[in-house]
């Protein structure tokens, strides 16, 4: 792809994303278009179908998010990059809701041709396991699940940032490894 087709695409996905956000499945690609500043046709080229546009802006959301486990995994200290990381996605889950939302109203399965985060999450991980940060005895299947279960409640009870903190300070304490 040209790099200039590149930024456009990149701007298609950015306008999408907070056009979907703002006006739900009413979402016209024309206001999408006049957001990113292309022609309707640029976007229709490219994504022949508003599902096609919804789920590419899926599986950007999670290519960034899979970077960024990346970069923490490079950092410095394994059980806050973990940490960081868990507290991310709940942060995302939480925000994102009518996103999701919208998505499932239209029939696109939010992690249908996303790349997997189970990948950057296990190196996490295993790293702030190695480290001594995070208890031993906790698999990808626990933390999967606690991941899963703050994410939801997170959604379904609308906590806001001091919640959220307070809930997964109390988590962390849990996965930390004790003295």
């Amino acid at each position: 792809m040209r790099a200039d087709a590149q930024r456009n695409r990149a701007r298609v996905l950015e306008a999408a994303e907070e056009v979907l956000a703002r006006d739900g499945l009413a979402a016209s690609m024309r206001a999408v278009a006049e957001l990113a500043g292309v022609g309707v046709g640029t976007i229709y080229r490219q994504f022949p179908t508003k599902e096609a546009l919804y789920q590419a802006i899926v599986a950007d959301r999670t290519r960034r998010l899979a970077e960024r486990a990346a970069e923490l995994a490079e950092g410095g200290d394994p059980g806050r990059a973990l940490f960081t990381f868990f507290a991310m996605i709940v942060e995302h889950a939480t925000t994102k809701k009518v996103f999701v939302d919208a998505l499932s109203a239209a029939g696109v399965d939010p992690k249908a041709g996303s790349p997997d985060l189970r990948g950057p999450i296990e190196t996490l991980l295993v790293r702030a396991q190695r480290a001594g940060a995070v208890r031993p005895d906790v698999g990808m299947p626990e933390l999967l699940a606690l991941l899963s279960a703050a994410c939801l409640a997170a959604q379904q009870q609308g906590w806001d940032p001091g919640l959220r903190d307070r809930a997964l300070a109390v988590v962390f304490d849990g996965l930390r490894t004790q003295p």
